[in-house]
């Protein structure tokens, strides 16, 4: 996402229109979670829209459809598939993947018909898997299987890393007891299957928390930095109203042990410079 109601006036100036506001959140983070494309796929020109507003290194990881990975369940795909591919072209490079998120339901039984999809979706895309059914986490034997299908079409498997938030004590607002009823509560999976590896994290209103849960993932990151790997990490609160500026924290403590990452760009002032 790269609109938040709470974002205008910090992170997107008021009034801005929906043509601009990828414009500002691009000048705080340099990726995004492409999740509007899982409820519905937009037009062509929308997406050529999003490329327009944004630098040629910027990265979306763009959901498929749920009609494709959750109500089809992979079964009669072609003419969605094909769809979606055409309207998400103009992105070009800017395409960091293509996040085939599954239900809690797809479980190990799955496997085989997740590999026949990879197989043959066209090869001048990456593929990035995210899975929430307990056994690829617990059980070795799954585990194993589901990095083979992965490893042989060079397919990442993003982790969604909940554990911060569920050691954080009981939900304090709203919007933590609506994440506490609805994200998944999984081992913590920290290995990285490509050269681009994508890690999802989900910290706590309390920023202190927050900040103590992604200590691991600093440490994580600039390891696959200085392996010579390219990680995207997307950074989430339960209300996410300071993610631009958390995201930038993280970006920053790893830096500071990385000194060769590049900072991010300066954000773009949402507010006229007065001379008083």
């Amino acid at each position: 996402m790269w609109t938040h109601r709470s974002w205008t006036g910090s992170v997107v100036p008021k009034n801005t229109g929906s043509q601009d506001k990828l414009r500002f959140y691009s000048s705080w983070c340099n990726a995004v979670e492409g999740n509007t494309t899982f409820y519905a796929t937009p037009a062509r020109e929308t997406v050529g829209s999003w490329a327009g507003q944004t630098p040629g290194d910027f990265r979306f990881v763009v959901k498929l459809p749920r009609a494709i990975t959750h109500e089809k369940r992979f079964r009669g795909i072609d003419d969605d598939l094909r769809n979606f591919l055409r309207v998400i072209e103009p992105l070009g490079p800017r395409l960091e993947s293509l996040w085939i998120q599954l239900p809690g339901s797809f479980a190990p039984g799955d496997v085989a018909a997740l590999d026949q999809v990879l197989r043959r979706l066209p090869r001048e895309h990456r593929y990035s898997v995210e899975v929430r059914h307990p056994l690829f986490f617990t059980d070795p034997t799954e585990l194993n299987n589901l990095e083979k299908v992965c490893a042989a079409t060079g397919t990442e498997w993003v982790p969604f890393d909940t554990t911060a938030f569920f050691a954080g004590g009981a939900p304090t607002s709203d919007a933590e007891r609506e994440a506490w009823e609805r994200k998944p509560r999984l081992p913590r999976r920290s290995t990285a299957l490509t050269a681009r590896p994508i890690v999802r994290y989900l910290g706590r209103d309390d920023e202190t928390k927050t900040v103590a849960g992604w200590q691991h993932w600093v440490g994580v990151v600039a390891g696959w930095l200085q392996e010579g790997r390219s990680p995207t990490f997307f950074l989430h609160t339960p209300g996410n109203h300071d993610a631009p500026a958390l995201a930038r924290r993280f970006h920053d403590e790893v830096r500071a042990r990385v000194p060769a990452l590049e900072p991010l760009p300066e954000p773009e002032p949402v507010e006229p410079e007065t001379l008083f």
